[in-house]
């Protein structure tokens, strides 16, 4: 069984729902990258560090998943961060004494993902409206601030990708104690029903990408065509695997 792999000096983790459980207490920064935000890895200096420095980095996009498949004969199971964050809730739902701290794109999504989640019975709830970030030069003082004041048990970043992943990597190597920050940006959109309407069905069958591009088409047009770059990019490269 392949356990992980490195492609272009990335180590994924080919992690499956049923260690879940013991998963989710790990410490460390969790992302799900996309498939169009792969492909962009070679320009985005900062993005590609970020994933090179993340503890866990999961096969979110089911067309990664099916060109190594393709081109690698590289068999390893798609966890994309609808179906983490929808087991990690269920996980709350047992576990309402842990303190989550949540950081939204406006206030907006912070209203909408708080209502959400306070229904789960978690109660030390802290949602934080993110000011653009400037991902070549990304500071926020006040939010490391709030973090070390609050000592969450889990950060859930809600912001876009690309840019959640650089923050997440600022936020562990600044707020010097252990935590478990996951990157699983939309995700929470699809569950709160502000975005796409994501479910179970459409993510086991790798639909999500049609979903979204019949809900927004012209951002997502533009998205899916960049992400045509990860072919040859995941044809040229060595992966190894690490079993």
């Amino acid at each position: 069984m392949v356990n992980k792999i490195i492609f272009k000096k990335i180590k994924f983790s080919n992690i499956n729902s049923k260690k879940f459980d013991k998963f989710i207490v790990k410490k460390g920064l969790f992302v799900f990258p996309s498939g169009p935000a792969l492909a962009t890895i070679e320009k985005s200096h900062q993005y590609y560090k970020s994933l090179q420095k993340a503890d866990y980095v999961f096969f979110d996009s089911g067309f990664f998943v099916l060109i190594l498949r393709l081109f690698k004969n590289i068999h390893v199971q798609k966890f994309s961060g609808y179906k983490f964050l929808s087991m990690f809730f269920e996980f709350l739902k047992k576990n309402r004494k842990k303190k989550v701290f949540c950081i939204d794109p406006n206030i907006n999504f912070s209203n909408s993902n708080k209502k959400y989640i306070k229904k789960l019975g978690i109660k030390k709830l802290y949602n934080y409206s993110a000011p653009q970030y400037n991902p070549k030069n990304l500071s926020d003082l006040k939010l490391l601030k709030i973090i070390r004041k609050f000592k969450p048990d889990y950060i859930v970043v809600n912001i876009g990708g690309g840019i959640q992943e650089v923050l997440g990597l600022y936020i562990s190597r600044n707020i010097k104690m252990k935590t478990s920050i996951l990157c699983t940006g939309a995700a929470i959109s699809f569950l709160t029903k502000d975005q796409a309407p994501i479910n179970n069905f459409v993510d086991n069958y790798y639909l999500g990408w049609f979903v979204r591009l019949i809900f927004n088409p012209a951002l997502f047009i533009r998205k899916y065509f960049t992400g045509l770059r990860l072919i040859p990019m995941v044809i040229f490269d060595k992966v190894k695997i690490l079993s």
